[in-house]
């Protein structure tokens, strides 16, 4: 008969590692089930498994004493949120746990034993504490808005009123994954024109500030005093101007940076930041596709998971990341409280493509709606894609050219007068 390696959950919570010899791999989980475990893995060929776990098992122990050892924390440098991935773990191992049949208060304590993140080991020491204590989970992960959102808490209080709550932790696990990707995408057709902008700024600077002014005395005492090509001058006065005003300058770009950054904290000066970020060349596409990806895949995800379509909005509009999208989301709020249509306000906002606008018509009318609006999230992240792709192979060689304009001119000037000293040396 084959034998199975695994790993289980017993009564108390406690990790097993053993063998078990069943006919397949369900009849091996339902053995383990009837002894009274909650299989966590079963694979095939079970070789070593209990070497492996008494090899884990000093390791553990020793990592246990050192962090009982080392516990010194200082309140304002102490690190309060934690990575969306790492949350994004935790919510699939969560909604693994219970669809084995594992209760919510013995699940959180086992991943609280096992987390490597401290902050959120001690939160979900916390939230295990709070359940215990006799309040929701929903209600406990609300104690904690930095770690768990209002999309987060109002889905997980969703799926306690359904009895669905693995089903839509799986919902929030897909969710977090596929947003983060998606951030990632929009992050990196971002990154490489900056790093290259920053690289020409550098060796731009590098050469006005070092290299031009030896030149020009090498110019000075070779030439004489006899005039330089226009270029070269050109070349030489802005060297000077960076030199003298090298403060100011720097001073400039912080204080628009900072300028900006204040700006960007009021109601109105964000709306003029990220409408000027929808209309922006080349981004604009993108940030605007994202933006209707999220909102959807948002949306679509919370209706479906049974959060109520008007609390459903207003958590959609606090975490939109955009004020002019809020904004639109706020009118389809305001339209569906006086039960109207959500199509109407959509469509007026100038933000939601025709195709988005019929899609999320049909969907209204069949009572489709949230399997619509997830349709419209996988078809815009497809775009966001194309879009990154597209971005990717055209700002290469703009760039590329970019920083061969400005150094290429920079060498020209410093080389002109060169020929001509050499010029006049073979005269000679």
């Amino acid at each position: 008969m084959p034998t199975f390696a695994y790993t289980a959950l017993d009564a108390r919570g406690q990790e097993v590692n053993n063998t078990i010899e069943a006919g397949n791999e369900q009849e091996a989980i339902q053995a383990l089930r009837q002894a009274g475990y909650y299989p966590t893995s079963v694979t095939a060929g079970g070789h070593g498994a209990k070497a492996a776990g008494r090899a884990k098992a000093p390791k553990a122990a020793k990592g246990a004493g050192l962090k009982k050892e080392i516990n010194i924390s200082i309140p304002f440098l102490e690190r309060k949120t934690i990575k969306p991935k790492v949350l994004m773990i935790f919510t699939r191992q969560l909604a693994t746990l219970i669809d084995s049949g594992l209760p919510l208060l013995r699940g959180l304590t086992v991943l609280g034993k096992q987390e490597p993140d401290p902050v959120l080991r001690k939160t979900i020491g916390k939230l295990a504490d709070t359940v215990q204590g006799g309040s929701t989970f929903s209600d406990a992960l609300g104690q904690h808005p930095r770690i768990f959102n209002k999309l987060y808490v109002n889905m997980v209080k969703a799926g306690e009123l359904g009895g669905v709550m693995e089903l839509v932790l799986v919902r929030l696990a897909d969710f977090q994954e596929k947003a983060q990707k998606l951030k990632n995408k929009v992050v990196s057709a971002m990154f490489y024109p900056i790093i290259v902008l920053v690289i020409a700024v550098a060796i731009m600077g590098f050469l006005l500030v070092y290299i031009v002014p030896t030149f020009e005395k090498i110019f000075a005492d070779m030439l004489g005093g006899k005039p330089l090509p226009g270029l070269t001058e050109f070349v030489i006065a802005v060297s000077k101007f960076v030199q003298d005003q090298v403060l100011v300058i720097i001073g400039s770009i912080v204080g628009l940076f900072v300028i900006l950054n204040l700006i960007g904290k009021t109601a109105k000066g964000r709306k003029i930041i990220d409408a000027i970020k929808l209309r922006t060349p080349l981004f604009g596409d993108l940030i605007k596709k994202s933006a209707i990806s999220r909102f959807s895949r948002t949306l679509g995800t919370l209706v479906t998971s049974g959060v109520p379509i008007l609390q459903a909005l207003n958590i959609t509009r606090d975490t939109a990341g955009n004020v002019v999208l809020a904004d639109a989301i706020q009118h389809v709020h305001d339209s569906v409280k006086e039960g109207e249509s959500i199509v109407s306000p959509l469509e007026k906002s100038g933000i939601f493509p025709p195709m988005v606008v019929s899609m999320i018509d049909v969907g209204e009318e069949t009572g489709q709606l949230p399997e619509m609006l997830l349709k419209i999230a996988d078809v815009y992240d497809d775009e966001v894609d194309n879009t990154v792709a597209g971005l990717t192979s055209l700002l290469e060689p703009v760039m590329i050219v970019f920083l061969a304009v400005v150094v290429g001119t920079i060498v020209i000037a410093l080389f002109l007068p060169l020929i001509s000293i050499i010029s006049e040396l073979q005269g000679a």
